[in-house]
Order: structure tokens, then C-alpha cells, then sequence
């Protein structure tokens, strides 16, 4: 495969990064993933915006532009003759002297990894309630960095089951969300949601699920929820940029709609109108009715 990094494109054993990078020294780095249909990446502004708001978090010098990010992904699904793949953007601080560092980072690096998608156009998942515990925020808000271990030590206690998603819940017991998702639940035709406050990841896709919720009149809450809250649901999904929208048959003995949920499957069907078009949720707030 080809990537991308710093202005050049290589193949990927070609690609090398300084030990002295203090994104692998110390963690100092921010990364996004999400997917492209056939050549659209959806919702690439989204993720643009936020991975910017992550770097200045971390005191990286750096500023990711939508028309630069969208040459090189169209570059690279060339260079790689793919339609359908995984995008990872990442900003690491770049090299500098061993210890840590009170300045800007001012040389950082920018890669582009890409690989071919291929995941079944449904998808079903049973959840597993973690005895690991959702960590709070290294700083004033969750964002996609390169300190991971709480998620590693997750899907540790888990394994390796494609089919299986562990589910955090705060040290205060409240539902928080999954190890590489954002979690859902319908009661009585509501759809609720843990709240950011949590300390959860704002998920790209989370905050599309909560756009379409209210274009479309759909009630939802956002809070803070017991487990017993979830367990009494209905239905439930789980979300993220690569897998979607994913419907939770069960967590432990208790059994949800599944793919038979009606409004998971609504949302299901809205999300597949809109992924190869929109570049940004706000073409989908304002858009006409064509996605109701």
C-alpha cells in the first residue's frame, strides 16, 4: 500500500518515524478514522474539525485543511486502485530533545494510512458490560490521542470476537460507551444516549445519529444512566465511522430487537441514503427532504 506522509507518498516499508517523536515517546498525537464509499469520504469535514480541536488540546502547531485532506485521499485510493477503504488521519508531535516539552510542537507529523474495507453490509453485535473501567479524559475533553491503553486493556478482557463489543461503564456505574464505539437504547420509542459530561469520545457518527434524530422529530435524552437504564431497553446500537450503525442482539442474558429493532433499522436506512454524498453533517441539517 501507499501512504501518505508529510508531502510524499510511499509505500507503506518505506515509511519511517523518528525514535525521538514524541508521539511514541509520550503519547503526544491525535488520530481520526473513518471510511470512503466508493471515493466520497463521509463526513471528512467532521472529522477535519475535530482532529484540529484534538491538536491544539495537545499543543501541536498544526491546522489540517478539508481541501489538502480531500487531494490526498483522492490521491491515494488512486495510487492504491481502491474505491471502498479505511482512512486513518494521524498527527504526531514530531522529533524533539528527550524529556517533556512546555512549548508548541512546531514540527509535527502528518500520515495518511489507508487500507482496502471490505465488512459485510450488516452487522449484528452482542455487548459485554466490562469489569475495566471508562478512565476520565486526559485533559478538558476526550479526544482520539495515542494514550489508549484503558480501550487495549478492554479488548483484552474480551478477546478477539468480531461479533462481541465490550461496553464501559464510569467508576460511578453510569453506561458510557464501547471500547471503539458509541452506544444507544430505545425505551418506549425515545432513544437515549450517554451524555459527553461522561467523559465518553464524542463519536462523529454518534453526533450524526443525534442530527438525523432531530431533522426527523425523533425524541432522545442524553444523560447520565444506571445499567439497569440500558438493560431495560428495547432496542439497542452501537456506532462508529467504520462499522455504522450496528444493532445489539444481546448483553449478557438480556435480549434486544436486534436487526428486528424499528427504529435502529430507520436510522440504518437514512445512514445508507446520505454516506456517499455529504462531506459535512451541516449539508444534512440544512439539506431538503430528499433524506427523510
Amino acid at each position: 500500500m501507499y501512504l501518505y506522509v508529510n508531502g510524499e507518498y510511499k509505500k507503506q516499508d518505506e515509511l519511517h518515524i523518528s525514535p525521538f517523536d514524541h508521539g511514541f515517546l509520550y503519547g503526544i498525537g491525535a488520530f481520526e478514522t473513518l471510511r470512503t464509499y466508493n471515493g466520497h469520504p463521509f463526513l471528512l469535514y467532521d472529522h477535519i474539525d475535530r482532529l484540529n480541536a484534538a491538536v491544539r488540546e495537545l499543543g501541536i502547531d498544526f491546522s489540517l485543511s478539508y481541501s489538502e485532506a480531500e487531494q490526498i485521499i483522492k490521491r491515494l485510493l488512486e495510487l492504491n486502485h481502491l474505491n471502498n477503504a479505511y482512512i486513518r488521519i494521524n498527527v504526531s508531535a514530531g522529533a524533539e530533545e528527550l524529556g517533556l516539552s512546555a512549548a508548541p510542537y512546531k514540527n509535527p507529523v502528518l500520515i495518511f494510512f489507508i487500507k482496502e474495507l471490505n465488512l459485510p453490509e450488516r452487522l449484528t453485535k452482542q455487548g459485554v458490560i466490562l469489569s475495566v473501567r471508562r478512565n476520565t479524559p486526559e485533559g478538558s475533553f476526550r479526544i482520539k490521542s495515542h494514550h489508549f491503553l484503558n480501550n487495549v486493556l478492554a479488548k483484552r478482557e474480551i478477546g478477539d470476537h468480531p461479533k462481541t463489543e465490550g461496553i464501559f461503564l464510569t467508576h460511578s456505574g453510569y453506561v458510557a460507551e464501547g471500547i471503539v464505539s458509541n452506544i444507544f437504547w430505545v425505551k418506549n420509542n425515545t432513544v437515549y444516549t450517554p451524555a459527553v459530561s461522561t467523559g465518553i469520545l464524542n463519536g462523529i457518527t454518534r453526533q450524526f445519529v443525534l442530527t438525523i434524530l432531530e431533522k426527523h422529530r425523533i425524541p432522545y435524552e442524553e444523560g447520565l444512566y444506571p445499567l439497569d437504564h440500558l438493560l431495560s431497553a428495547q432496542e439497542a446500537f452501537i456506532t462508529n465511522s467504520l462499522q455504522e450503525i450496528v444493532p445489539i442482539t444481546h448483553i449478557g442474558q438480556t435480549a434486544f430487537a436486534g436487526e428486528q429493532g424499528i427504529l435502529t433499522n430507520r436510522l440504518i436506512t437514512i445512514y445508507k441514503k446520505v454516506r456517499q454524498h455529504i462531506l459535512t453533517r451541516s449539508e444534512f441539517e440544512v439539506g431538503d427532504e430528499q433524506w427523510v
